[in-house]
């Protein structure tokens, strides 16, 4: 356990950071699994609007710096990709 003030403080913040980024990641992990079942169900609908909403959420965990900015974009891609061989 830390002594001095600051050292308390910066455990405190990565604390709070440690919480954001996790519930952050286990959203991802949610809306990629939504689209992984409306993709497998053959519902191309509902696989469209869950593949923007997960474009959507992977820029956002890219903008506050919990995924890195190129995984995000590489993550985009496959899944469009998919989507895309899926639907021809």
């Amino acid at each position: 356990m830390a002594n001095i003030k600051s050292a308390k403080k910066r455990i405190r913040v990565i604390d709070k950071k440690t919480a954001r980024n996790r519930r952050i990641k286990g959203h991802l992990k949610a809306v990629l699994r939504n689209f992984d079942e409306a993709l497998a169900s053959g519902n191309m609908e509902l696989a469209k609007e869950k593949l923007t909403l997960a474009e959507k959420k992977l820029m956002q965990a890219a903008a506050k710096g919990t995924i890195h900015k190129k995984a995000a974009s590489r993550k985009v891609s496959r899944l469009t990709k998919r989507f895309n061989k899926a639907n021809a």
